[in-house]
């Protein structure tokens, strides 16, 4: 496994990179993790590590002052930096130290693997040898097809969520109980489900709205009330537009 260090001084999206991708997977294992570059470069200087994956815009010290200060003492880790749209020509500067790679904000799972399989490539040819997965073959990086793996554990703890709250649940509320940004968890959840989170909740909504309907043992304005529906006409709407059919017509078919 090669070593991987994160910085980022935003606290969501340096969990959520380091909780939330299966680096082991790609032949990484997290190394540390830092807020500032101050605080990188102290880890950097603590053990050993082969790859930095840094914001550039940090408190105390940037990304771009991290990266000049390795390339002055010829540091041999690589350095992937993360930037926004607005920082891509700033990010260009850091050519002259060695820095290669760049994601843009928000990462994009896809993305974050290409990257990271190259750079894997180019550590193996360094070195000489290919490093062996944990099982004993060779890492393998996850593809499209498995994008919707259900036991990937932040995409499951959020669908128990709704399950549980769908008359409440809350893209705010989802991110806090994994603790992520709720925009990076609304693209994290679409890239791994191929579904939108509003539309996987009112998936479920309907879903247990046709249960109570089908029982008999609810009218409609009850049902509505507990799907999370304060008004029944917009409740009707909402079905009607999931199903094709009125609840009315849904509990007694003509």
């Amino acid at each position: 496994m090669y070593r991987l260090l994160i910085a980022d001084d935003v606290f969501e999206i340096r969990n959520g990179l380091s909780s939330y991708f299966p680096w082991k997977d790609i032949g990484f294992e997290i190394a540390g993790l830092a807020e500032n570059g101050k605080q990188a470069l102290q880890l950097l200087a603590a053990g050993p590590v082969d790859v930095l994956l840094c914001d550039i815009r940090m408190p105390v010290m940037t990304g771009i002052e991290v990266a000049k200060h390795l390339h002055a003492q010829s540091s041999p880790v690589k350095i992937v930096f993360l930037s926004g749209f607005k920082d891509f020509e700033y990010a260009k500067q850091a050519i002259v130290y060695g820095v290669k790679n760049y994601i843009v904000k928000p990462t994009q799972y896809d993305e974050l693997s290409s990257v990271f399989q190259q750079i894997k490539l180019e550590l193996d040819q360094e070195r000489g040898a290919v490093r062996p997965h944990a099982s004993g073959q060779t890492a393998s990086v996850p593809g499209k097809e498995t994008a919707a793996d259900d036991h990937d554990k932040v995409i499951s703890r959020v669908k128990a969520y709704v399950e549980e709250h769908y008359n409440k649940a809350t893209l705010e509320e989802a991110a806090k109980l994994v603790h992520m940004n709720p925009f990076y968890l609304s693209k994290y959840f679409k890239q791994r489900t191929r579904e939108n989170f509003s539309d996987y909740v009112n998936r479920i909504k309907m879903q247990r709205a046709a249960s109570m309907l089908e029982s008999l043992s609810y009218k409609i304005y009850e049902v509505s009330e507990l799907t999370g529906y304060s008004n029944a006409k917009n409740f009707t709407r909402s079905f009607k537009k999931f199903y094709g059919i009125s609840p009315k017509r849904y509990t007694r078919p003509e």
